[in-house]
């Protein structure tokens, strides 16, 4: 079980949204430094661009250039990737896994990048039991067991995110039958050292957490030692 520190960037700012509203924000500062302290204790976090998630390309690249260069963290990052070129600029400034929710579904461009990238993560983005695309404002008729069954012929990477538990610090959402069989992690309300057990429990390989670290619910000392 591993977890992954979350920063999601605004304007070259680290906040957190509200269920992923983005007239919803809190800042919380400067991502290099919050970078900086989580790389005391992890070698890995995730990042989510928020403006390239809203406007389809990302805009942070470079605020991920540096935490990159003067932390030694591995990254995850996702938000806006639905073109060749962001991706491919994404790699080339050091990041492990460029992560893609919207444009997974063009199935042509899905196979294409992961014949000429690694690491590719699919996030399945849900609200209600459906795929949600376009920065979680549109949502769609496929099932997220219907999407994992579709994708995983291309990818072993995946990220189940719950948009209703997303920034709530209210928990995970109960989840009755996990399909998950590759690296699945989950993100989306995690608030305490039982949510982290529970999802080790139900089989996710990772969680990731962000809001219960600002807002100080919960401590990464705390998780790492309890795992």
């Amino acid at each position: 079980m591993r977890v992954y520190p979350a920063i999601d960037l605004m304007s070259g700012k680290a906040v957190r949204l509200y269920k992923g509203k983005k007239e919803s924000v809190k800042v919380y500062g400067d991502p290099v430094e919050i970078a900086k302290d989580f790389a005391k204790l992890v070698d890995k976090i995730h990042i989510v661009d928020l403006d390239g998630a809203f406007e389809g390309k990302p805009k942070n690249l470079d605020v991920v250039r540096r935490i990159i260069k003067e932390t030694g963290l591995k990254v995850q990052v996702g938000g806006g990737f639905r073109d060749y070129e962001s991706i491919a600029k994404a790699y080339s400034i050091g990041v492990e896994n460029v992560i893609i929710g919207t444009k997974a579904f063009d199935l042509e461009f899905l196979e294409k990048i992961t014949q000429d990238f690694g690491g590719i993560t699919v996030s399945l983005d849900a609200r209600s039991g459906r795929i949600a695309v376009k920065g979680w404002e549109e949502k769609s008729s496929i099932t997220v067991e219907e999407a994992y069954e579709m994708l995983r012929k291309y990818v072993n990477r995946f990220i189940y995110t719950a948009i209703e538990k997303d920034g709530t610090l209210t928990g995970i959402e109960k989840i009755e039958r996990f399909w998950g069989r590759e690296e699945f992690t989950y993100a989306g309300g995690v608030s305490s050292v039982e949510d982290i057990l529970k999802l080790k429990e139900i089989g996710f390989s990772g969680a990731i957490v962000g809001k219960a670290l600002y807002e100080e619910k919960i401590s990464l000392e705390e998780i790492l030692e309890v795992l």
